[in-house]
């Protein structure tokens, strides 16, 4: 069964950063990408950021040059480096992994960005 760890979220100031982590474990079979999707509250849960097997990236416009996403597959873990937050960065991050031919998604964790 797969799981996942995350961390970092909290509450931090307009202009500040924070850095999420994921660690996925009870993985059978290659991850082909992993990621951070977000859902604001009465919004649809977007992708924020993803990278690919080839370290291929993909990034919202909206955090573009502000995010950075890394992964380190020996500890099958991706991280998410966030910088210059704003309070429309406020959501709950959820933590992707593409495995084999199917999408898994962690538990989620707060990130609330409020003076």
């Amino acid at each position: 069964q797969v799981q996942f760890v995350e961390s970092g979220g909290g509450l931090v100031q307009p202009g500040g950063s924070l850095r999420l982590s994921c660690a996925a474990s009870g993985i059978s079979f290659r991850i082909y990408s992993m990621g951070w999707y977000r859902q604001a509250p009465g919004k649809q849960r977007e992708l924020a950021a993803v990278i690919n097997a080839g370290d291929s990236t993909n990034y919202a416009d909206s955090v573009k040059g502000r995010f950075t996403i890394s992964r380190d597959n020996a500890k099958n873990s991706v991280y998410l480096q966030m910088n210059s937050l704003q309070p429309e960065d406020t959501a709950v991050y959820y933590c992707y992994a593409r495995i084999a031919t199917m999408d898994y998604w962690g538990q989620g964790t707060q990130v609330t960005v409020s003076s």
